[in-house]
């Protein structure tokens, strides 16, 4: 078992390059210096998770140790995406945060159906955003155990 270290991969899954920049921000802010992967769409983030086309390399594109996704993506959407990672046995261990605008208790509670570990709405202010982020890294970055990637892979 481990907690999640500064080594260990992010991959952020958000179409919004404002509200990326703003959660690299947020984690320069909380001290998070972890590498970070980002895909713009749904698409691109399964791509990465299943090694095809741009990310078929396994050395460059390692498994994550944690998702943060956004819902409201082009094409495949977010929800898709929860989908077919928990419903994958190489996958379903990896802890998906869902990290949207949607506070739609519809979309909560089918996130939840599907195997979000979290779900966070954004906050609209950038102090918001920022508290936000530090309590999702106090939690699964120094709280939350997680079974070991090789295991997994």
């Amino acid at each position: 078992m481990k907690n999640i270290s500064p080594n260990h991969l992010i991959l952020i899954v958000e179409d919004s390059d404002i509200d990326y920049e703003t959660t690299i921000r947020a984690f320069k802010k909380s001290s998070m210096a972890n590498p970070v992967q980002r895909c713009e769409d749904g698409e691109e983030a399964l791509d990465y998770l299943y090694h095809r086309n741009q990310f078929s390399d396994k050395v460059k594109s390692p498994r994550p140790d944690l998702i943060l996704l956004d819902l409201n993506l082009p094409g495949t959407d977010g929800r898709e995406v929860l989908e077919e990672i928990k419903k994958d046995p190489k996958l379903k261990t990896i802890p998906v945060i869902v990290l949207t605008t949607s506070s739609d208790d519809k979309d909560i509670e089918n996130c939840y159906q599907a195997g979000a570990n979290s779900y966070i709405h954004k906050p609209v202010d950038l102090q918001g955003f920022f508290e936000a982020i530090q309590r999702l890294k106090d939690f699964w970055f120094e709280v939350a155990i997680l079974p070991k990637n090789e295991m997994l892979t």
